[in-house]
């Protein structure tokens, strides 16, 4: 499985925010702009605690079991996988969610004189920070999943006699 690279997650970003500004400049000029939902950055804010939760509880199971500590549960390697995978799937998930949710807030910024915007701006802006802790959840659990690098790959292994 390959390891989550933060410039992937910033370009999907990136690239969220600007097609999300843009469509949030048409749909305004067709006089209303979709809402961003309160529970944008509860729900996010769940998944980052949830992510940040297992990354500990198995950091602590791993480092109980490298120990040798009497009655410590080890980690199934199926348990560990399905943890990297939730954990990948929501950083990409939540890296394009934040850019879509940026992106109409910064489109949202031209207009905080008026309540109703300047709440879903601020709004926005929270399910952006909770989506960038999302992603950092899930690059810890990641790192603390990561399996050690084999260092004996390089080095020719025992070879069978000719004859």
């Amino acid at each position: 499985m390959k390891q989550l690279r933060l410039g992937v997650l910033a370009g999907l970003f990136a690239a969220a925010g600007v097609l999300s500004w843009g469509g949030a400049r048409l749909w305004d000029s067709f006089g209303t702009l979709p809402s961003v939902p309160l529970a944008a950055p509860v729900v996010l804010g769940v998944i980052a605690a949830v992510l940040a939760a297992t990354a500990l509880s198995l950091r602590n199971r791993l480092k109980a079991q490298r120990e040798r500590r009497p009655g410590a549960k080890g980690v199934e390697p199926l348990m560990a996988a399905r943890a990297v995978v939730f954990g990948q799937a929501s950083a990409l998930v939540a890296a394009l969610v934040s850019g879509m949710y940026g992106g109409t807030g910064v489109f949202l910024l031209g207009s905080l004189d008026i309540p109703a915007r300047r709440d879903q701006a601020i709004y926005a802006g929270f399910a952006v920070l909770a989506g960038i802790a999302v992603v950092a959840a899930a690059l810890y659990l990641e790192r603390v999943l990561k399996l050690p690098d084999d260092s004996d790959d390089d080095t020719p292994g025992p070879t069978a006699p000719t004859t």
